[in-house]
């Protein structure tokens, strides 16, 4: 990968010239296109609203899909948007300076939710759910408005294990986020190109590239939420069994139906049995007596 200006899009001007951070860099942008072709993401001469929050993975999505359309690898369009929820204290010039700096086409929208997430949600419970249904109805509705047929998100790698473990914990199914999939309404596809992406890459990254990061206040100053916990039952197995992360992860990617328990996945009720001749027999066809061997 050439650093000359000329020769990389702006979101990767100053990057370090180290061994490690290439070797880091390499691995996101692979992984990146290896979620976006095995998933099926690219529709050719589509538009995409790249969603950015200003937290490190959302940096790291804009950034990495920009090196791809930059070398020819995504032909889309992209348009990236940040959803200001009214949050008090929240840096609402950050994002539009360094966008418009970086030559990247976006969208600003302002819209209030935090105030009805503060109505709505009784003291002491979370506030995620309804948050991200919000953000999310605002996101698809700037989607349509804007011409875009996918909603790209930044969820990486321990996002959908956390969320898979929450479900088994919690909601007594096995689900995660896919990779990819269709909205409620059927008018737009959701994407999460950093599916492959583990989060202490996409942190080193946003830390290696100085981008401007923005820390969610409003849920992430919240104790004793599900997903923090799943969070550290993770952390402690990566810590006893390093690589741990990547062989669950690998396994929700090779599901057997046939070795769970779900009859609407797999039919047992029809499942016959076939007689066959003992494998440690000899059959005397002359008078069809068994021979032990």
């Amino acid at each position: 990968m050439l650093d000359e200006h000329d020769e990389i899009h702006p979101l990767f001007y100053g990057a370090p010239k180290s061994a490690s951070f290439k070797k880091l860099r390499k691995r996101i942008v692979r992984q990146t296109r290896e979620a976006i072709e095995q998933y099926g993401m690219i529709e050719r001469d589509a538009r995409w609203l790249v969603c950015l929050s200003g937290g490190k993975d959302s940096y790291t999505l804009l950034a990495v899909l920009h090196e791809l359309k930059w070398r020819g690898l995504l032909p889309v369009d992209l348009l990236a948007c940040n959803l200001d929820q009214g949050q008090p204290g929240f840096p609402a010039t950050v994002l539009p300076e360094f966008l418009k700096k970086m030559g990247v086409e976006h969208r600003i929208e302002y819209q209030d939710t935090y105030s009805i997430v503060m109505d709505k949600v009784p003291a002491g419970r979370t506030f995620c759910a309804l948050c991200s249904r919000l953000r999310r109805g605002n996101l698809y509705r700037v989607a349509r408005e804007e011409g875009c047929s996918a909603v790209v998100l930044g969820h990486h790698r321990d996002d959908i294990l956390e969320t898979f473990f929450m479900n088994l914990f919690h909601g007594g199914r096995l689900a995660t986020m896919p990779p990819k999939l269709v909205n409620e309404e059927g008018d737009l596809f959701v994407y999460r190109p950093l599916a492959h992406v583990s989060e202490a890459d996409c942190e080193k990254f946003a830390q290696k590239m100085a981008y401007p990061i923005i820390p969610c206040d409003l849920c992430g100053s919240q104790d004793g939420l599900q997903r923090q916990q799943v969070k550290q039952i993770l952390d402690g197995w990566e810590k006893n069994s390093p690589g741990r992360r990547q062989v669950m992860f690998k396994a929700l990617t090779n599901a057997r139906p046939t070795h769970l328990l779900d009859p609407n996945l797999f039919d047992f009720a029809g499942l016959e049995r076939r007689s066959v001749e003992p494998k440690d027999s000899i059959v005397d066809k002359s008078n069809s007596v068994p021979i032990l061997r």
